[in-house]
């Protein structure tokens, strides 16, 4: 379906994150298949309601795939949804969104672990999806690393599907990178000796440093180096000088892999703009926009256009907007505005990261 210089970007699907997909350059869509998170119970800031019932948590998410992604491959994942939970009449949360996504005509591929439970496992493979596409095992490095791998593995593809037919992503979330050089060998034994590597149809490792919470960042601008960037393309020359397998690249984008317990109505989150460049993120940081609102991003956008790596207006769309308001034809937007803005670009960036550099 894809390799080495395709992309699979992490994203939980909020209004943020699929805006930020349906304003891509059809050049950076291409190159694209996104790992898409079916995301956790909460307050919906588009809908502006509390989902109290599975039902009505699922109900909008494949309608937000088929309008923002349309029939573009994908590969969805409901690991943040409760094992407890069920549609009534006792209807498996995947049985129900893969069901909705193929009346959509959605091109979703289900994504399944070692650790999910058997109920898990039975819908991912009863599901009309994985008979037609197959599917995707999402792995830890941990898990990877385990000599019992093979056995687990052919529990978990069953006597139904080859990897021929299924997709491998190895998932570091957001290891210590540290020492790097000592990391990347590391994953490179880990990866030369997964079984069946050439078999399977693509093959990813996804990971990131991005900081748990902009608490972490002290000034109002600093350079946060991309260590999965790093890491990946340390770990890509060593496979390819040994002839192994080349993983195509992955991240969670502008967000941190695990859910803080919060609630976005009672905190005060500070205004940020986050913005890749190369080999780095630049965060530029202001107060709080409870107390201090959202007219303090007209000078964020003017510090992030006038830092020498600012790439212009016409880069993505997300850079255009922070252009926009910085000379005051945009809007000052909101939390979700920002989160588009900023995974618009980081996704433009890193699509053409992998297009350009050399695996020699």
């Amino acid at each position: 379906m894809f390799n080495h210089r395709h992309y699979v970007p992490c994203l939980r699907w909020k209004q943020g994150e699929y805006k930020a997909m349906s304003l891509l350059s059809s050049a950076a869509s291409d190159l694209i298949t996104p790992l898409i998170e079916v995301p956790e119970k909460g307050y919906d800031f588009e809908t502006k309601a509390d989902k109290k019932t599975i039902e009505a948590h699922l109900a909008l998410f494949p309608k937000r795939v088929a309008t923002h992604w349309k029939k573009r491959p994908c590969f969805v994942d409901l690991i943040h949804i409760a094992a407890t939970e069920r549609l009534n009449p006792a209807i498996h949360p995947v049985t129900h969104v893969f069901n909705e996504l193929e009346a959509f005509g959605c091109v979703a591929i289900p994504v399944t672990a070692p650790g999910r439970d058997t109920a898990y496992q039975r819908a991912v493979h009863q599901t009309p999806a994985r008979k037609k596409r197959g599917m995707a095992v999402r792995l830890t490095i941990e898990e990877a690393a385990r000599t019992t791998w093979r056995a687990a593995l052919h529990a978990l593809l069953g006597s139904e599907n080859q990897p021929e037919n299924c997709d491998l992503i190895l998932d570091l979330r957001a290891p210590n990178y540290t020492p790097l050089p000592a990391f990347a060998k590391l994953l490179a034994a880990i990866i030369t000796r997964l079984p069946d590597l050439t078999r399977w149809r693509t093959f990813t490792v996804i990971g990131t440093s991005f900081p748990p919470h902009m608490g972490e960042i002290q000034t109002n601008l600093e350079v946060i180096p991309r260590n999965e960037w790093a890491l990946y393309k340390l770990v890509a020359v060593t496979l390819a000088k040994a002839g192994v397998r080349l993983p195509a690249f992955g991240d969670y984008a502008i967000n941190y892999p695990d859910m803080l317990p919060k609630d976005m109505r009672l905190l005060k989150p500070s205004a940020t703009i986050r913005y890749a460049i190369n080999d780095a993120w630049l965060i530029v940081k202001g107060r709080n926009v409870r107390d201090h609102k959202f007219g303090q991003y007209r000078g964020l956008a003017k510090s992030v256009v006038g830092h020498a790596s600012f790439l212009g207006t016409t880069f993505s769309s997300g850079g255009k907007y922070i252009s926009g308001c910085a000379n005051g034809t945009e809007s000052t937007g909101n939390l979700s505005t920002w989160r588009w803005v900023g995974t618009n670009h980081h996704l433009e960036k890193v699509a053409q990261d992998l297009s350009s550099f050399s695996f020699a």
